[in-house]
């Protein structure tokens, strides 16, 4: 007889541990060819772009992905895009080992996985919301963000060390340091794959019929525009994540060509500084997992925007605030995102969870990819030539950010993080937004009546 897989909280801390893994070897990847695609073209906009191409799809493709996880089992559904990322690591180690790997590749490989993503997120937020206690739901989301931030502190230093042991030539054709985290990185793939089939996912019962064909889809598609469009409160949360997702993706997205350029291309440097946010994300995500975050939920949201705003706006002032802006950063996300994603699983049905949740990202992130194609231009071709020494803005900002190379992407970072800033206080004043959680019953209690 086969003894019971595990389920509950120890089912989500076994795909927690997979994932953990897994997003260390592709914090790694993402490291070394950041690396790589600055060495090859030396330009903001190279690396803004692959960020582009791996996160539109994502946005794009998120109603559809929810549509979809309601109808889909969803432990099958993580462990396909755990899969569809493995192999867009393996063709991008194929290309470089062969030596003919280009950063259009990257930008190829990036929407490939990411049209897999939009699935990924949707079907684990909704599968956490069957496996474990509405209580635990704000302890999940600190786990997950220590994850993300925890491989933040060991993927810099173990690629770091990789490429110094090993070499890393930036035309490839060979076994190096930069094609060995490749081959990390699909192993770890693996390991996520092998968490999911482990444990029992619980999939809730369908309330409503489910209608076949492109008309039925299309409507699960649009329902969980309608779901939020009808709630004020969640449509309001998602607009502060509209504007500060904009500005945090103009701004952050220059942090390491910013860093390269002020430091004559030093990773060992830009290594340590990325070190200290996930240093950061780390004790916030821990202090979120262990205390369970702020007993009015919609606090740590927007009070945790404006520590967002006010740490991008520091970084442009270069060391020591580099480390410390990094570091306060990471610290308020855990406490961003896991309020944000507390208050949604309390007040959406698990049923329409993956439907809703798409939509809900839609919102929040449809401005991420026009900020990623954005930086790199302005950065490249407005803000950097004019503070070069003469340049139209140095004799203003001059005095504030220095001049010469990475002091225009500076000056950008800085212009972003007060709107961050503005966007996180100016929430405050909005009572749809600010009493959320007493506006909204949660999702097995009557309406109230407001």
């Amino acid at each position: 007889m086969q003894p019971p897989r595990p389920s509950g909280m120890t089912a989500f801390t076994v795909v927690w541990a997979g994932q953990v893994v897994s997003l260390l070897g592709s914090a790694m990847t993402r490291f070394a060819l950041a690396i790589w695609a600055w060495e090859i073209t030396g330009q903001a906009t190279a690396l803004a772009l692959v960020g582009f191409f791996a996160f539109a799809p994502e946005v794009l493709f998120s109603p559809l992905a929810g549509a979809l996880v309601d109808r889909w089992n969803r432990k099958l559904v993580m462990m396909l895009s755990d899969l569809a990322a493995g192999l867009a690591s393996v063709v991008i180690f194929l290309l470089y080992l062969s030596g003919h790997l280009q950063v259009w590749h990257l930008w190829a490989a990036g929407a490939f996985a990411g049209a897999f993503a939009a699935f990924q997120w949707p079907a684990y937020s909704a599968a956490i919301s069957t496996m474990i206690p509405k209580e635990h739901y704000a302890r999940a989301s600190g786990m997950m963000s220590l994850a993300d931030s925890g491989s933040g502190i060991l993927a810099p230093a173990l690629a770091g060390a990789l490429i110094g042991l090993l070499g890393g030539a930036a035309r490839g054709g060979a076994l190096n340091g930069i094609s060995a985290i490749l081959i990390i990185d699909v192993a770890t793939f693996l390991v996520a794959i092998a968490a999911l089939l482990l444990v029992a996912v619980p999939q809730p019962p369908r309330t409503e019929p489910v209608a076949a064909g492109a008309a039925g889809l299309g409507s699960d598609m649009a329902f969980g525009f309608r779901y939020v469009l009808a709630r004020p409160s969640l449509l309001g949360l998602q607009l502060v994540f509209f504007g500060g997702n904009l500005m945090t993706a103009l701004g952050f997205t220059l942090f390491a060509p910013m860093v390269l350029a002020r430091t004559g291309s030093n990773s060992v440097l830009l290594g340590t500084v990325q070190s200290a946010g996930a240093v950061g994300g780390v004790i916030g995500a821990a202090a979120l997992s262990a205390w369970g975050g702020p007993r009015r939920k919609v606090d740590g949201v927007l009070f945790g925007w404006a520590g967002i705003g006010l740490c991008q706006f520091t970084m442009g002032l270069g060391l020591p605030f580099w480390y410390l802006s990094n570091f306060g950063a990471h610290l308020a996300i855990p406490s961003v995102d896991g309020s944000n994603q507390s208050i949604w699983q309390a007040k959406v049905p698990p049923q329409v969870q993956g439907r809703v949740f798409s939509a809900r990202r839609m919102v929040a992130q449809v401005t991420v990819p026009l900020g990623l194609l954005l930086s790199g231009p302005l950065a490249d071709r407005v803000f950097e030539p004019a503070m070069k020494p003469g340049g139209a803005l140095a004799g203003a900002f001059g005095w504030l950010v220095g001049t010469g190379p990475g002091a225009g992407m500076a000056l950008l970072m800085m212009l972003t993080g007060a709107f961050v800033v503005l966007v996180g206080l100016l929430a405050q004043a909005v009572p749809a937004v600010r009493n959320a959680e007493s506006l909204l019953p949660d999702h097995e209690e009557p309406a109230k009546a407001v």
